[in-house]
């Protein structure tokens, strides 16, 4: 039976979980259409080393486990791995650091994904407000979001000119379109993806929260994709 978005969020719960793993929420998000990066769970040195020459380099490392929430900080991510050697170091380095860390973690895998290409990072997301349903959220990503709180909202479902407005609302906004010298950006493939979230906040009510951040946007016609993701859920 193939894998859809409903089957998905219940075998989570199911589990008893709150919370998608990352090849799950990759998973769920690919499923749906949004551009996300080729992701793939190793269990092994060589399973990462084979998805890795897979996907072709550069690729990015990352530790699955239910006890590691902010990977960055156990020494659970690496960026910009080149090659086989690299992936086998890097293996074991995130294995060593984690266990240091987090003696007690379970370590179901490394999500081996590709790197993705710099560009404007941007942030989307939706949270379930008890009187308003889904609210969606967007601003640029840093230090637009941690401290100036430049973000916009609308209440889901958001059809394509809404999200365009949205886009638009934000004080930020003149980056997006190409400011002193910098290029315009890619703001239809952003409204297309609020769109598509807000379309999955309203038809999968056990979805409570989702952060999609950073959401890579490139230059004008060249799309975003998602970089990371998180789903957190409940009956």
């Amino acid at each position: 039976m193939s894998l859809t978005p409903r089957s998905i969020i219940e075998g989570v719960l199911k589990e008893g979980r709150n919370r998608l793993y990352d090849h799950e929420a990759f998973k769920l998000l690919e499923i749906c259409g949004f551009p996300t990066p080729k992701t793939a769970v190793a269990k092994s040195v060589e399973d990462a080393i084979s998805i890795a020459d897979s996907i072709g380099y550069p690729v990015v490392l990352k530790v699955l486990s239910p006890q590691v929430i902010h990977k960055s900080d156990v020494g659970g991510v690496l960026l910009n791995i080149r090659s086989p050697e690299e992936v086998r170091e890097g293996f074991n380095k995130i294995l060593n650091s984690v266990k240091n860390h987090i003696p007690t973690a379970e370590i179901y895998g490394i999500l081996v994904q590709e790197m993705l290409p710099s560009g404007l990072e941007t942030i989307i997301g939706s949270t379930r407000d008890p009187i308003f349903g889904p609210v969606m959220v967007f601003g640029l990503g840093g230090v637009f979001v941690e401290v100036l709180r430049d973000v916009s909202f609308r209440i889901a479902p958001v059809e394509y000119e809404e999200a365009l407005e949205m886009i638009k609302e934000v004080r930020s906004s003149k980056i997006l379109a190409g400011f002193r010298g910098s290029p315009a950006r890619d703001v239809k493939a952003l409204a297309d993806i609020i769109v598509k979230l807000s379309k999955i906040m309203v038809e999968i009510p056990e979805i409570k929260e989702v952060d999609l951040n950073p959401v890579i946007v490139y230059e004008e016609g060249k799309g975003a994709k998602i970089a990371d993701a998180r789903f957190i859920i409940s009956k």
